[in-house]
């Protein structure tokens, strides 16, 4: 943990998976993230460590303990968004997602009213009937899901009044692997706020309970509509395309009772936002080790959500375990403290909707192994059928 004075072991202390030569890590965090990390657990772990090094162009560090995700979602001022990775990505780059102490409390305040429970309440008959049918026959549950979403968060944050066309060309990159999503797209994004502004005169003009009504009156309004839209499409979308072929795999718990417990077992498993990244605004010693000011610290969700530290079976898929509370800081598939994901509530209400809607359904086949990009999804095709008209 940290101490009070900046004395410790160098960077060269802590264990790292192995480097190629040139490169360090640099190939194996672009072409295969997951296999890189675990390996750099593994290593921690075997030391005694939860922390391990990467080499990626400047300093970096990996933590996975409870105890480095408290520090790192709760001491802003020491772990700073400004130069983390949604800096490079221009969806991302802007609004409370980058804000930082001490102006994030603030307006992390100004924008909470809309993403709460209670405005939640007020949308969901709306988003319940954006909803989409199923495909009859065998579908892709990826693809459903992608399709829902976007008519669901279309539905909550403008009524179902957003262009279609243009809203699904301005998410589409982020599937993409990097770099795509990192490039600029002007003509895009020229076009989507000019969207964004044709609708919110209507909303200053006539009102409106839409999500958009209630972020357009704020300062830098618009830019938070846009960035926490681009940050909830790929989430959600994975998220509930592996919920669903989840409950087609093990379909006794395909129940509205059960449904919490699935998608907080598919969120452990299958966190979208897999890895989470700071900069260090100052130097400091974690485990008796010297982190330098300006590193990059990550955060990984993928790895503490399967750490058999932590987690009995933690490669399993058991809905049972959530009888039980979590380890503390251990689950963390929003985020935690004041970085709390700004739309965990939309997100879980229209997960949790959309499978309720669900009928019987069986896996047919697919492929569902993570793939890492901006989110964590499933290489797919998910194909599944429901069994109500076998």
């Amino acid at each position: 943990m940290a101490g009070p004075q900046l004395m410790g072991l160098s960077l060269d202390a802590l264990p790292e998976p192995p480097t190629r030569p040139g490169n360090g890590h640099l190939q194996d965090w672009a072409l295969r993230p997951l296999p890189l990390i675990e390996e750099g657990a593994t290593r921690a772990r075997a030391a005694g460590r939860g922390l391990f090094r990467l080499r990626l162009g400047l300093p970096a560090v990996v933590g996975f303990s409870p105890a480095w995700n408290r520090a790192l979602l709760s001491d802003l001022p020491t772990f700073r968004s400004g130069g983390s990775f949604s800096r490079v990505v221009p969806y991302l780059s802007g609004g409370v997602i980058l804000a930082d102490a001490p102006g994030h409390a603030g307006r992390r305040r100004m924008v909470n009213p809309g993403f709460g429970r209670a405005h939640m309440a007020a949308l969901q008959e709306r988003t319940r009937a954006a909803l989409p049918s199923l495909p009859p026959g065998e579908f892709d549950a990826l693809a459903w899901a992608d399709e829902a979403v976007l008519r669901l968060l279309n539905a909550a944050y403008f009524s179902g009044e957003f262009d279609h066309g243009l809203l699904h060309a301005f998410l589409a990159p982020l599937r993409r692997p990097f770099p795509v999503p990192a490039l600029p797209r002007p003509p895009l994004f020229w076009a989507v706020d000019r969207e964004l502004r044709r609708l919110s005169y209507a909303r200053l003009r006539a009102g409106g309970d839409d999500l958009l009504a209630l972020l357009v009156p704020l300062p830098g309004g618009l830019e938070e509509a846009r960035v926490s839209l681009a940050a909830a499409h790929d989430t959600t979308t994975h998220a509930l395309a592996y919920a669903v072929w989840h409950l087609a795999r093990h379909p006794q718990w395909h129940a509205p009772e059960h449904h919490p417990a699935v998608l907080k077992e598919t969120l452990r498993l299958h966190p979208p936002g897999w890895m989470g990244s700071r900069r260090l605004g100052r130097d400091l010693v974690w485990e008796g080790v010297r982190l330098p000011r300006g590193a990059l610290a990550l955060y990984s969700p993928y790895l503490s959500g399967r750490d058999p530290a932590l987690w009995d079976a933690p490669d399993e898929f058991r809905p049972e375990r959530w009888v039980h509370k979590p380890p503390a800081w251990a689950y963390l598939p929003f985020g935690g403290g004041e970085r709390l994901c700004l739309g965990m509530h939309l997100a879980q209400m229209l997960i949790l909707d959309a499978l309720a809607a669900l009928p019987p359904l069986r896996a047919v086949r697919g492929d569902d192994t993570p793939v890492p990009g901006i989110t964590l999804g499933p290489r797919g095709p998910l194909i599944v059928c429901r069994t109500d008209r076998d």
